[in-house]
């Protein structure tokens, strides 16, 4: 049985907490948030001590896994000190994406898990839908054939504007996720960026990739668009066909070279809710960290690691840095030397 604790009760910490309950190896043994009632209404719904300082609770009862679900500037400003506090006392720690909006502080927290020989995976839940394993099988397996390119779009409406670069740090994180984990690392990026009426960040951007593979790839991401669904798109083509995914989670499309035939696989059964679909990426993404610690995965093996977050962060630093000197960039291709 895995002790587990979570430190940030927000909507996701409560997420992440139940999906721990329902694991039949975990026990919630803590749960922690700055602000007491947080932390109080979830020990009530979960039956587990509530905790209002992260140091206390990790002396206190000694989890083997700490959920960070902490929020922050950009979605990722909280997330270090938990992470760090977590990891130096021997936990092994899934966290909310993106990794942390400061590439520094997070190749410090990647840096100190490999050290510590800790396994560290965030969540970055969308590779984790029945679907886009499908997907990723068909990859594995040669059905597409030498990879052409791969384009991606994600949208929902965010009213916030906590930073010029809040779309850009905290969407991004998962579509640049789910493009590497079909077509591998990003070498080099371009991006354009603009803004809906009213905006005063970026709001809206069109990346432009070229794969370390020799793929090429667009991606565009807005928070000025209603989210409604699908409100995800991906398509990777290679000279043998492509498949389309519809949300990562609704409905997967095979359309072979030379051939009208279609294969189309839908993962909403009629009367099933799509929140709920959602919902089971969170438990897939959870369950299979548990199920990693569990069969004693070596932490450079974790899925959805945070190496992996890292990588995604840097190629957004790139894209950033194309912006603003309006030229290619070069994105930094991840390596064991943090």
């Amino acid at each position: 049985m895995l002790r587990t604790a979570i430190i940030g009760l927000g909507p996701i910490g409560n997420i992440h907490a139940r999906h721990y309950q329902e694991h039949p190896n975990c026990e919630l043994v803590g749960l922690c948030d700055i602000i007491p009632e947080r932390a109080d209404d979830a020990a009530c719904r979960f039956d587990a001590p509530a905790y209002y300082d992260a140091a206390e609770m990790l002396r206190t009862v000694k989890p083997d896994i700490c959920g960070v679900c902490t929020g922050g500037h950009e979605y990722g400003g909280d997330h270090y000190t938990p992470t760090i506090q977590a990891l130096k006392a021997g936990c092994h720690v899934l966290g909310e994406k993106p990794v942390s909006n400061d590439i520094a502080e997070a190749e410090e927290m990647v840096r100190l898990a490999r050290d510590q020989g800790l396994c560290y995976g965030i969540n970055l839940n969308h590779r984790f839908t029945r679907l886009t394993r499908i997907a990723r099988q068909w990859l594995n397996e040669g059905r597409l054939g030498h990879l052409l390119f791969i384009n991606m779009a994600m949208w929902i409406k965010n009213p916030r504007e906590t930073s010029l670069w809040f779309q850009v740090k905290a969407l991004h994180p998962h579509t640049i996720d789910v493009m590497r984990f079909f077509c591998g690392d990003i070498a080099a990026v371009q991006c354009f960026v603009t803004r809906a009426p009213g905006r005063t960040i970026w709001s809206t951007a069109h990346f432009n990739f070229k794969f370390a593979c020799g793929a090429v790839g667009g991606l565009t991401g807005s928070y000025d668009i209603e989210r409604g669904h699908p409100m995800e798109r991906c398509e990777v083509a290679g000279v043998d066909g492509r498949f389309v995914l519809d949300d990562m989670m609704h409905k997967l499309t095979w359309y072979p070279a030379n051939n009208c035939e279609t294969t189309v696989i839908n993962n909403t059964p009629f009367g099933m809710i799509p929140e709920k679909v959602f919902d089971d990426t969170f438990r897939n993404r959870i369950h299979r960290f548990v199920e990693q610690v569990s069969d004693g995965a070596k932490p450079a093996t974790i899925e959805a690691g945070g190496a992996d977050a890292l990588a995604a962060q840097r190629v957004l630093a790139a894209a950033i840095t194309s912006v603003e000197e309006n030229r290619v960039v070069e994105a930094p291709v991840p390596n064991d030397a943090i």
